[in-house]
């Protein structure tokens, strides 16, 4: 992977520019709201640098997606637009094409994998488009839709591999360097990669334009990590398979368009666990209010895990992206408790006690006396561990974090018992 401080390799022309991205301002002028920056104290305490939050969750249609979908389909012939278009997504491209069709008076028909989250299906068809359900998975979804395409002519809006919608993603980059002019490093997900290559371009060539550098950090799931085997062979290499709560950037393959841009642009590209996408999304709702989804919460993450400081980077002024808020009510529940459990503030403790009364009561009282919350119960008396005379208890109980946690089960332990403790 090339690291540069300048604005491009001498000779090389990128199949975006600046000039594109101001031009695509101008189109979405209107149709987008400039989304607010929000200072986080709390992480520019971590960091020891300014931290801000570019909050693209409360973008139109819930993510920074409309950008790009617009532009590409504002710059359709009328013979194009007269054929409508067709797109493939599970939540946050078919929202931001069916919100840019409605704008444009445009037909517009959305593939989506069966099983989507209601309240995204439920938007995209709010939006006025046509959606239909197929296949297990977004690949499935998006074969139809370019079958579809082939047989009916509608054009097929792609979520990130075309240059028009690469150049709409990058409007975010002037917004950034409007609303937080010192900024010197950036950070934001990965899917295809064109919210990243955009912003590369309206950051480094504005940056440059002004003599100076930002340092761009892109970020990825762990588990959905096809950029950094890409950048490392200098060549597109898909996955076998992606597997993480952030299905925004669930992409098993960059785009070609992309991806060219990223590795002259880019800085680096760090990966993040399920466990710190969780803990960075409990952190925005508690500290800064913020619902964002997997996908957009991946940058706070990297901050928290101190990727920065890997990197050998000790930034002034930091801004994350919070690339979308488009979050399921019931995949928020599930991440609230896993974010809780990661980060040492849910505790299940299993533990052998005698069948005799009072001998919960003893128990309740040493979790009481530490100020810990028992929030659920379950005991047994049958199964391959017992011996007779003696239950097994499960207990739940919200702690405040690590060290009371430890406090919890050495209480426990100094009154004879012996917890185990279940993840």
């Amino acid at each position: 992977m090339t690291h540069l401080d300048s604005l491009e390799m001498p000779g090389r022309e990128l199949n975006v520019q600046l000039s594109d991205i101001t031009s695509a301002r101008e189109l979405l002028e209107g149709v987008i709201v400039d989304t607010p920056m929000e200072h986080s104290r709390a992480l520019g305490r971590m960091l020891g640098a300014t931290v801000h939050l570019k909050a693209e969750n409360l973008q139109r249609a819930g993510s920074f997606k409309v950008r790009g979908a617009y532009v590409r389909m504002a710059r359709l012939t009328e013979e194009e637009k007269s054929r409508g278009v067709v797109a493939a997504s599970a939540g946050n491209h078919a929202q931001g094409v069916a919100l840019a069709a409605k704008k444009l008076g445009v037909e517009a028909t959305i593939f989506m994998p069966r099983g989507v989250a209601l309240p995204k299906l439920a938007a995209t068809r709010d939006h006025g488009a046509e959606v239909v359900l197929h296949g297990s998975n977004v690949d499935e979804a998006l074969a139809e839709a370019q079958r579809f395409s082939d047989e009916s002519g509608a054009v097929f809006i792609h979520p990130f591999n075309h240059t028009d919608v690469v150049a709409g993603q990058g409007t975010i980059g002037l917004e950034i360097l409007e609303q937080q002019p010192d900024v010197d490093t950036v950070l934001m997900g990965i899917g295809g990669g064109g919210l990243l290559a955009g912003a590369a371009v309206a950051l480094k060539q504005q940056a440059a334009k002004q003599g100076r550098t930002i340092k761009l950090i892109g970020v990825q799931a762990e588990n959905a990590a096809a950029y950094p085997p890409s950048l490392a062979a200098d060549a597109l290499v898909p996955l076998k398979g992606v597997r993480t709560i952030a299905d925004g950037i669930a992409v098993g393959r960059p785009g070609e368009i992309p991806f060219e841009i990223i590795k002259e642009l880019v800085d680096d590209v760090v990966t993040v666990s399920e466990d710190a996408i969780a803990k960075a999304l409990i952190f925005l709702m508690e500290r800064s209010k913020l619902i964002v989804e997997p996908a957009g919460a991946v940058g706070v993450a990297a901050l928290m895990e101190g990727k920065l400081e890997e990197l050998g980077i000790t930034p002034k002024s930091v801004v994350a992206v919070l690339s979308g808020g488009n979050i399921d009510p019931m995949l928020m529940l599930r991440v609230i408790q896993h974010g809780l459990a990661a980060a040492d503030r849910f505790l299940t403790v299993k533990l052998m006690l005698k069948d005799r009364p009072g001998e919960l009561a003893i128990i309740s009282k040493i979790i009481a006396d530490t100020d810990a919350n028992v929030i659920g119960v379950d005991h047994s008396r049958i199964g391959g561990e017992l011996s007779m005379g003696n239950v097994s208890i499960v207990i739940n109980m919200e702690t405040k974090g690590s060290e009371h946690s430890a406090l919890v089960l050495n209480s426990l332990r100094a009154e004879g018992y012996e917890p185990l403790v279940m993840s």
